[in-house]
């Protein structure tokens, strides 16, 4: 009986484990089942009030909407902003819940997706306001340039909205803690490269073009050249005064 008791010990401290691990479980699932309650009514709330303040003019102006249409999505910006807080509040909560049953491998990984889904919801927010202001820019560029009669006018709006957009994404990344000082330098020498191989064709090669350029963006005040006096032209005698003049007196 002795060897029996000693042999059924180890089933007895299993059960004692699993029976000390039980609650913590089951207040484990019931913690997953209202963050999961809860994140359906973050994302109603969101996108509800994102759609309040018509947010989805601010997208669509500024392009967002329409690049997730072309990748072939259903959805909009809008749509997105709410299924982050839906996945927000669901990792919290499964945090929460593998933190209480001592998961700590578990709990540091998601404390990391959660720390980064913050840092996306902020990135999308910059590259709405930012490509939203990049299109005003260009369309005030453009219009500024039709007005001073530039012929290219819609070129430069052009090249001035999506340099702010590049310099946008730049920014975004940057707080994605994407790429970092190696995207930054990329840029800046794509961009030196750029502005040297420019400035190089207009020194060599394009001395005229650049010329004919800046003469029809800004052509110059020519001076108004003085013209001739004219000169009076010498009458010759008329026919009756000469044949009344060799005519025989009487």
């Amino acid at each position: 009986m002795d060897n029996f008791g000693i042999h059924l010990e180890p089933a007895r401290a299993m059960l004692f484990q699993v029976g000390a691990y039980l609650p913590r479980l089951l207040i484990a699932i019931v913690i997953v089942v209202g963050g999961w309650l809860l994140a359906k009514a973050a994302r109603f709330a969101v996108t509800r009030g994102l759609r309040a303040i018509n947010f989805r003019v601010l997208t669509e102006r500024s392009g967002l909407d329409a690049f997730l249409r072309q990748g072939g999505m259903e959805g909009d910006t809008t749509d997105i902003f709410g299924l982050l807080a839906f996945w927000l509040v669901i990792l919290a909560a499964l945090l929460v819940a593998f933190n209480g049953l001592g998961l700590s491998y578990v709990t540091a990984l998601l404390s990391q997706v959660l720390w980064f889904l913050p840092n996306l919801f902020i990135a999308l927010l910059i590259l709405a306001f930012g490509s939203y202001f990049a299109r005003f820019v260009g369309n005030t560029v453009a219009a500024y340039g039709r007005r001073s009669k530039l012929q290219d006018a819609a070129l430069l709006g052009t090249l001035a909205q999506y340099a702010i957009v590049v310099f946008v994404v730049l920014i975004a990344l940057d707080q994605l803690k994407v790429g970092g000082d190696i995207v930054r330098q990329s840029f800046l020498i794509i961009l030196g490269g750029l502005v040297f191989a420019v400035a190089l064709a207009f020194g060599l090669g394009g001395k005229d073009w650049a010329t004919e350029r800046i003469e029809s963006w800004w052509p110059r005040a020519r001076k108004p050249t003085p013209t001739a006096m004219p000169t009076s032209p010498t009458h010759p005698a008329s026919p009756a005064r000469d044949t009344a003049s060799t005519r025989p007196p009487g």
